[in-house]
């Protein structure tokens, strides 16, 4: 009978001081973003978090948990590791944010096939700013290395967000007739559509991350790869104003999948997005894949990351104090009709 030769965690492709070393080395970054409440160390077996009653009368927590999809992929293939985690915490914060939430801690989880503590640094440097940025604990998360899950040197991130709104605030509230629609713009793609964008740019029209686009005056990489805007410090002062009725933050689904999630029974949104105002990046995807308006509009946010529903009334301080610009109106309508439509 052959011998069985010994085998450990780190033969079947695990190592645990790698994973160690990587702990180690991002306690400090990660221990920036605390604040008072945050009573747990990095390494705990749970983030603890303490509510402050001083700041909060009617309490109500807010939760979210998203991933970055397929944009990991044009990141990996760039060696680009500093800003997927900033997706990910504004992708998060803009989800609590269309109920009226703010931030309080995150959570991220990372998937790899072979830990590199080098790439795992610069993964949670993008996840400390972003938590800066938008002045959220990084309480807490979870490094697997999984071979055979994963191929070596591919990734995978997850993150989870908890916020607070007073329960007297939350949104939606008050939609109307009348009521205008704003859109903030987005920094591109933000972090949908990539499976579409990188089929018709990498397989179709032949490009490579580093290919430079005239049109764009930037590498496909440069234009793929822009964070995902947080649009927490521009709304938070409208976010108790009583003339903001709504928002939806414009992910998978585009325009109209989610600015119907937020419209009561009876009204609908009817959108004005001329062509010419369309960033080249959205019009370099529909050409080069053949792809019809309505399937654009159901993938991307267009150049609008969020909508924001207005009072008439406020609509034109709104817009200058946001950067925003119309983008429809509220009206009236039969329960059979389309929630949201493009005129």
């Amino acid at each position: 009978m052959d011998e069985i030769k010994p085998l450990d965690y780190k033969q079947a492709g695990v190592d645990i001081e790698a994973g160690e070393s990587a702990v180690k080395a991002i306690k400090a970054k990660v221990r920036t973003t605390f604040n008072r409440n945050v009573l747990s160390e990095l390494g705990s077996f749970g983030g603890l978090f303490r509510l402050d009653k001083t700041t909060w009368q009617n309490p109500i927590l807010v939760s979210s948990t998203d991933g970055v999809g397929t944009k990991l992929m044009v990141a990996i293939a760039a060696g680009v590791y500093d800003t997927v985690g900033q997706d990910l915490v504004n992708h998060c914060t803009n989800d609590i944010l269309v109920q009226g939430a703010i931030p309080q801690f995150f959570l991220d989880y990372i998937g790899v096939g072979k830990l590199d503590p080098k790439i795992i640094e610069k993964i949670i440097d993008g996840f400390v700013k972003g938590c800066r940025e938008n002045s959220c604990a990084l309480i807490g998360g979870e490094m697997a290395e999984m071979p055979g899950m994963y191929a070596e040197g591919d990734f995978d991130l997850a993150g989870t967000i908890v916020g607070i709104v007073e329960e007297s605030q939350i949104l939606p509230r008050n939609i109307a007739t009348g009521d205008i629609l704003i859109g903030l713009p987005s920094s591109g793609l933000h972090t949908n559509g990539y499976s579409l964008a990188r089929k018709v740019l990498f397989e179709r029209m032949k490009l490579r991350e580093g290919s430079y686009i005239d049109e764009l005056g930037e590498s496909v990489q440069d234009a793929l790869l822009k964070v995902h805007v947080s649009y927490l410090w521009v709304l938070q002062p409208w976010l108790t104003h009583t003339g903001l009725h709504g928002l939806a933050h414009i992910t998978g689904g585009g325009i109209a999948g989610n600015l119907a999630r937020i419209l009561p029974d009876g009204f609908q949104a009817r959108v004005v997005l001329p062509e010419d105002t369309i960033p080249a990046i959205y019009h370099i995807i529909q050409h080069g894949g053949n792809i019809s308006l309505e399937a654009m509009r159901q993938t991307f946010n267009l150049g609008i990351g969020m909508i924001c529903v207005v009072a008439a009334k406020d609509a034109d301080e709104f817009m200058k104090k946001t950067n925003g610009r119309f983008i429809g109106e509220i009206f009236a309508s039969e329960a059979s009709s389309a929630r949201v439509v493009f005129v």
